[in-house]
């Protein structure tokens, strides 16, 4: 066993156990405390684990990598998922937190009918699924590489450990389990920048230093065929940069993973005060990755420019029997790079390496790579925790408990939930072995379903009275239906060739399109509909005023 493989296996054993240790002391058995944790959650911590939440494999693993061979163009990631946050926070969050209910297919429910509730929790458990996948994925990365096992073993290695501490003791012990794998993550982060800076520019605090040596990096780059770093729309068109980033924001506001986080406070203003806490903690990788990408791709290309096939540094054979490098071989000398498989460059590079392989590209010791491998598992372990409990939830309370078992005890459906979980780990667990795409790219999806189906119908279910529930039940099937159809048709699925993007929007985009579908189709059949009741348009006045409750006057117009 080597020293890298050494220092990880004694990162992740220790960190695992803490997990586990964490999920034993927290477990529940009333659903309440599974779902909510009983809304004890104290705002610091429920912002921790808001930020690991948040910040899954995709953030962790994969962002930096996107942004390394982006450059420009990877501002989408940052600005789609931080800015959507925000919108969530202020715009979304307090007012569902005031509704009372935990879920979003419990809001639409009562929002709007029965029928849209089934609607939004199979929504969910798409959304979810599609997001777990790359968290999976994710986890085979790290253990393929750093303990050289096959990434189906490690995928499976994973799943026993979200397994045991998820399915224990529901939201009270996730949250716990995040707090710690939140502090695991942003140290294993953080350190290698903030080591890598300081060798580089002499100066360790990256989201300054990384700005010397972008003029140095853009030249490098041009000269191995990846472009100019700093130049805008090189790998994307301007329409695509739009459509990407808004379906990120949007997509964000109506992620059900979070928004079931502000209701584990005890109060509305102690979901806003969580909503700051996270942001700020969410700050400090976001603010990072730009340096991250930027110093890595320097390393990278320095390491690898006018050199031989054959006397390349050793993070490439390590990592080429991962198979998350390729090597052309019929290249003698390495005179392009690329992270495309099509490129036809001498050095393919995934772009889900490039944090994880940081450490060993810029020659920093063992044990700071087997703290980075640590970090990557609880990105994607918190991340997941959190999307196997919305599709506990969407089962057991949603399907089994409101459509079939009204008269179901708590301990029934808290076994329910748990069964739900564990089908949920084993499907997430075989798909994750061969994803569709890369794992930012998976998770992209997910933002994208969330957009074209969550968003519009929460949006329009707190500040449009008018609304109905045959409006939002079909605007959120032709926003949801286009957004799948459309992904699937450019991917390569089933066996097919991937095709062309349609007027350039690629599948991370589609889900904008998607949602102003839903706006369109909702309002115009709400329109065309009978309105909702009294009672609804009630509820809907005073959910929109979450410091007093105010009732309508009776004739009142529609907003």
């Amino acid at each position: 066993m080597s020293e890298i493989q050494l220092w990880t296996l004694l990162s992740i054993v220790v960190t695992f156990g803490l997990y586990i240790g964490i999920a034993w002391r927290s477990r529940v058995r009333e659903t309440q405390g599974f779902y909510v944790a009983g809304h004890g959650i104290p705002t610091i911590a429920n912002g921790a684990a808001i930020g690991a939440d948040w910040m899954s494999a995709a953030s962790f693993i994969s962002m930096a990598g996107l942004i390394a061979f982006m450059g420009y163009d990877a501002t989408i990631y940052l600005m789609g998922w931080t800015g959507g946050y925000v919108l969530l926070a202020l715009l979304i969050a307090p007012y569902l937190r005031k509704w009372g209910k935990f879920t979003v297919p419990e809001f639409v429910g009562d929002r709007y009918s029965e029928l849209v509730r089934g609607i939004a929790a199979v929504a969910a458990i798409i959304v979810s699924f599609t997001y777990v996948v790359g968290q999976m994925n994710g986890g085979g990365i790290v253990f393929s590489r750093f303990l050289q096992i096959d990434i189906q073993y490690g995928v499976l290695i994973a799943s026993v450990v979200i397994f045991i501490y998820a399915v224990l003791g529901g939201m009270k012990s996730i949250t716990w389990t995040q707090v710690a794998q939140y502090t695991v993550l942003i140290i294993a982060y953080l350190i290698p920048a903030v080591a890598v800076a300081q060798v580089i520019t002499g100066i360790p605090v990256p989201q300054v230093s990384f700005g010397q040596i972008l003029g140095e990096l853009s030249a490098i780059s041009e000269q191995l065929g990846v472009g100019h770093y700093t130049d805008p729309f090189t790998t994307r068109p301007m329409i695509d940069i739009f459509l990407v980033t808004m379906a990120l924001m949007i997509g964000t506001s109506g992620l059900p993973h979070v928004i079931i986080r502000f209701y584990t406070t005890k109060t509305v203003r102690g979901s806003r005060y969580s909503a700051f806490w996270a942001l700020l903690f969410i700050a400090l990788l976001y603010t990072t990755a730009p340096a991250v990408g930027a110093f890595t791709q320097l390393n990278l290309l320095n390491g690898v420019q006018g050199t031989a096939t054959d006397a390349l540094p050793s993070w490439v054979a390590n990592w080429s029997e991962a198979e998350l490098v390729e090597v052309n071989p019929n290249a003698d000398v390495i005179n392009s790079v690329s992270n495309s498989e099509d490129s036809g460059a001498d050095l393919i590079v995934s772009s889900d390496i490039l944090v994880l392989a940081s450490p060993e590209i810029a020659g920093l010791p063992a044990p700071v790579v087997g703290l980075v491998a640590a970090g990557g598992m609880a990105a994607a372990l918190s991340t997941a925790a959190g999307l196997l409990l919305v599709i506990s939830s969407s089962v057991s309370h949603d399907f089994y408990f409101r459509r079939f078992r009204r008269n179901a005890s708590d301990s029934e459906r808290l076994l329910v939930g748990r069964i739900a979980m564990a089908g949920a780990i084993v499907v997430a667990a075989v798909v994750g072995v061969n994803p569709p795409a890369f794992v930012a790219q998976v998770v992209a999806f997910a933002f994208g379903m969330a957009a074209a189906s969550f968003f519009p119908a929460i949006v329009l279910g707190i500040f449009w009275k008018r609304c109905n529930a045959v409006g939002a039940a079909a605007g959120m099937v032709a926003g949801l239906a286009l957004t799948i159809t459309y992904m699937i048709y450019t991917l390569e699925v089933f066996g097919t060739d991937a095709n062309e993007h349609i007027l350039g929007v690629s599948p991370e985009g589609i889900g904008t399109i998607g949602a102003v579908v839903n706006f369109a189709v909702t309002i115009v059949v709400s329109k065309m509909t009978a309105p909702p009741s009294e009672e609804i348009s009630e509820m809907v006045e005073n959910i929109r005023y979450p410091a007093a409750e105010r009732r309508a006057p009776a004739g009142a117009s529609d907003d």
